[in-house]
């Protein structure tokens, strides 16, 4: 028997999805499912719509307190968000 290479499913996973031009729409869409479980259920009853453009996440706060207080965390919440997917997809985050 001849011993054949082999890779890991994940990895190939990856490549495939690389290769094809999925993987950016993919980490922006584990980005936006994140967003409640990563800011919590309180922060997430304030959420009414979330979208990426142009490597921002958008986000409406319906609340003006919570709003201020989010705009003021922006840069530490985008990293956050990354390193919940383990991918570099957003740069900033604005809130409107």
């Amino acid at each position: 028997m001849r011993k054949r290479s082999s890779e890991q499913i994940g990895a190939v996973i990856s490549q495939f999805m690389r290769q094809s031009g999925l993987e950016t729409p993919y980490n922006q869409y584990k980005i936006i499912e994140a967003w409640p479980e990563v800011m919590g259920g309180t922060i997430s009853r304030f959420t009414a719509n979330i979208f990426i453009k142009n490597q921002t996440l958008n986000v409406q706060i319906t609340s003006p307190i919570v709003k201020n207080e989010l705009m003021m965390q922006h840069r530490a919440l985008a990293r956050k968000l990354n390193e919940h997917i383990g991918a570099q997809v957003i740069e900033d985050i604005k809130f409107y």
